[in-house]
């Protein structure tokens, strides 16, 4: 792909999230695209909201259970930008025709108090750069279809990134814990909507441990001359399976003594 269609393809993404109306698969339009590419598209996107006056208050990691990554095929997870439009209070109602169809995942976030970046980042240098870790709840939303209706043909993770990792949302629990307060590879979620239990996950289904999932984001970025900054949120990544939020959806992530999400979709 060439820069020109890398901004080509940003903009119908941001265009498909303006309008709710979803275009088809890049890679259909683009069979020759690489994760490089992919990452040239979200890049695109990232500088057209910025020059929208829009701020980077963090990132997400996706596709860090083994489930998910045998699911389309790869080995490595996958992330994107979160942007602050993206963040709601615990408990919020997300108005109708926000997204174009949300669903939800539960995770642990970490809020960093220092800069954290390079090749060589190790769990111990998360941990330390870590001013407090939250429950939390990332609202997913896809600009591309999921499904070409022409071929049949499923989306890719090539797709997915360059949608921005299907980044939509965030919401905070209202805890605060020290990294170190809990063993967050034993933190878990049970995940209900509409008083229903939906899904229930370990924070060991992300890479093992959620911090090491951090790590990887920010050796990941250092690829690309980035680093993760002093005050940016980061979602370390799903322990379920997403779960579908159609209106009417009421979602509680119930994580036991380490806190609780709230959020509905009217």
């Amino acid at each position: 792909m060439t820069p020109d269609d890398h901004s080509r393809a940003a903009a119908d993404l941001l265009a498909a999230e303006t309008t709710g109306k979803q275009i088809r698969l890049l890679t259909l339009r683009h069979p020759e695209m690489t994760m490089d590419d992919a990452y040239e598209v979200q890049n695109a996107i990232r500088h057209s909201k910025l020059a929208q006056g829009r701020k980077t208050i963090g990132w997400k990691i996706g596709l860090t259970s083994k489930a998910m990554q045998y699911a389309l095929g790869i080995d490595i997870p996958d992330s994107g930008i979160l942007f602050d439009d993206m963040m709601f209070e615990n408990g919020a109602e997300v108005p109708a025709g926000r997204f174009i169809q949300p669903r939800i995942e539960a995770e642990i976030a970490f809020v960093m108090k220092s800069p954290l970046g390079g090749a060589d980042v190790t769990r111990e240098d998360v941990m330390a750069a870590t001013d407090y870790v939250a429950p939390s709840i990332e609202i997913l939303d896809t600009r591309i279809m999921r499904v070409d209706p022409d071929t049949g043909k499923t989306r890719t993770v090539l797709d997915t990134i360059s949608d921005n990792a299907a980044n939509a949302g965030i919401v905070l629990g209202a805890e605060r814990h020290a990294p170190d307060a809990f063993d967050l590879r034993w933190v878990g979620a049970i995940t209900s909507r509409n008083c229903t239990v939906e899904e229930t996950g370990l924070g060991a289904g992300v890479l093992n441990d959620p911090a090491e999932s951090v790590a990887w984001l920010a050796k990941r970025m250092s690829q690309y001359g980035q680093k993760i900054e002093a005050g940016h949120v980061i979602l370390s990544g799903s322990f379920i399976r997403p779960v579908e939020c159609p209106a009417g959806t009421e979602i509680h992530a119930d994580f036991g003594d380490f806190g609780s999400v709230d959020v509905s979709f009217a």
